[in-house]
Parts: structure tokens; sequence; C-alpha cells
């Protein structure tokens, strides 16, 4: 195999990765008010693990988003949707204006992806539970193909309770997947409550584990502590790697952290401009239509 090397972005240090992510969050709640619809707070705490993803760890071009030699984002939670495209626009696949789109009629930007329309989404998704079956195919093909392209798989923690999730998970194991990096993002919510009294997935690491994965566990809101993780799973040789992010849902807004209320719901205009105050966001010129 070819060793890749990472030239077609500027990889960002910590500080300028933390700068990023709230430029992600201001427009996630812009996006969010002006659809009148849509999920608050995953996206809002899986923030920083996508900032640094997109500007230190992986390979890909904005200018051409099918690229041969990318690296793949398979977003399998697709109701964090908003999220993952206020990053692609922070990272240049498309002008920031498309945001005050989201689910609005005839947008690029549908509440759950569509790979078809919105440049970057290298898969659509909705129903829970399919990403790591992709992933896993996916990252099998490469290795058929002697390519070193790697395959970041991003999950919720809701999805760990399916088991479509665990028999991906289980045939990356027995196959050997390095080139596979989870993330889990371990937020403690779904759409009923806390997770742990509805359907507790703990202990995750030791299943993972045992499922021949190498697991790691983080901040999932700490950027220079999410860069150590991603480091240590590239370097992961013979299995594939996990990295379970503890997140804050609702990050950054303290009336949406940890209110699994937030789940499915998008801010008022009131809400919107106290967020947006508690954020620092530049107001001035913003309207909500």
């Amino acid at each position: 195999m070819v060793e890749r090397v990472w030239v077609l972005m500027e990889k960002l240090n910590a500080q300028q990765i933390k700068a990023k992510a709230h430029s992600i969050r201001v427009n996630i709640i812009k996006s969010l008010v002006q659809a009148k619809s849509g999920h608050s707070a995953g996206p809002l705490g899986m923030t920083d693990i996508l900032a640094t993803l997109y500007f230190n760890e992986m390979s890909h071009n904005s200018n051409n988003p099918s690229w041969p030699e990318r690296d793949y984002f398979i977003l399998s939670c697709g109701h964090t949707a908003p999220g993952v495209y206020a990053t692609l626009a922070e990272a240049g696949y498309f002008p920031k204006k498309w945001l005050n789109t989201l689910r609005k009629l005839g947008t690029k930007l549908q509440g759950h992806p569509c790979r078809h329309d919105t440049p970057g989404m290298e898969t659509s998704s909705g129903s829970l539970g399919q990403g790591a079956s992709i992933a896993a195919g996916l990252a099998y093909g490469l290795k058929m193909d002697k390519k070193s392209n790697r395959v970041y798989l991003f999950m919720s923690d809701g999805e760990q309770e399916e088991g479509s999730t665990w028999e991906a998970i289980m045939f990356a194991g027995v196959n050997r997947l390095d080139n596979i990096c989870g993330m889990v993002d371990y937020n403690d919510i779904q759409i009923e409550g806390p997770m742990t009294k509805i359907m507790d997935i703990s202990p995750l690491k030791a299943k993972y584990e045992a499922f021949r994965w190498h697991a790691i566990e983080v901040d999932g809101n700490n950027v220079g502590a999410l860069m150590k993780a991603f480091k240590e799973a590239r370097n992961t040789k013979g299995k594939p790697a996990v990295i379970i992010c503890r997140t804050v849902p609702g990050k950054g807004v303290s009336f949406i952290e940890n209110d699994y209320c937030w789940h499915g719901k998008p801010p008022n205009e009131e809400e919107a401009k106290k967020a947006l105050k508690e954020l620092g966001a530049e107001e001035h010129g913003f309207q909500i239509s």
C-alpha cells in the first residue's frame, strides 16, 4: 500500500479547531430556527468531534468531494445532519447560505441526508443502525482493492441498542478492518429520555473489546483529547478502532445542555436569540425568515 499524505487542507491546531467548532454551533442554531424543525441537542454536542475530524484528522477535498484518495465519512445517525451540514459548509463544500434552506422545499439539505443532493455526504441515512454495515462493507472493499483510504463511522449511542449494528461490528472485528475508525456520540439521551433509564448500553467499551475492536474512551468535547484519540486509532493495526465520545448534548447552550427534551426540537426565535447570545455570536444582520 502507498502511504497517503494529508495535503489538501491545512491541519489546524487545537485552538483553531475550537474556533471552527464555535462557528459551526452558531450556524446550527441559525439553521434550526429558520427551519422551524430539526434536532438541536445532538448536533451541538457532536460539534467538537466533527471539527477535529474535518480540520485535523481526515484526508478530504472540498473542491472535489469525489476525490478517489479521500477518507470516507459515514453518518449513521442521519437526524444529526444539521451538525454535519454546518461542518461541511465551514469546510467549504458549499456556501453557508445554503444552511438557511435546511428542511425547506427544494433544499439540498434535507432533514435526513441525501447523498445525491449534498456535496460531501457519502450516504443517505434515516433509520438508525445502518451506518455500521455500510462502513464495514466499504472498508472491506478498500482492503480488497489494496487501498489505504480510511473509513470514519459516526454513530449515536441510541443505535448501540440495535442488533444490525452489532452484526456489522462483529464482521469488522473478525475481518481485522483496521481502516475503520468508529465514533460513538455517547450523550446518554434519546427521544424518550435518558438512555440509562430506557436501555442501558454500558459497559460499552468492554462490549467493543469483546468484538475484537480497540476501544478508546474520551471526553468528546475536549479537542486536545480528541486529537490524541484519533492518532491512537489511526496507529492501531490489526483491528478496527472505536472512540467512545462522552459528550454533553446541547453543548454551549445552557438551557439545552443535558435535557433530552431537546433531542428532536429546534429553538424558537426567542430561544435562538438567547442561544446566540450565550455563544457570543454577532447577531447584527441576522434575520429570522
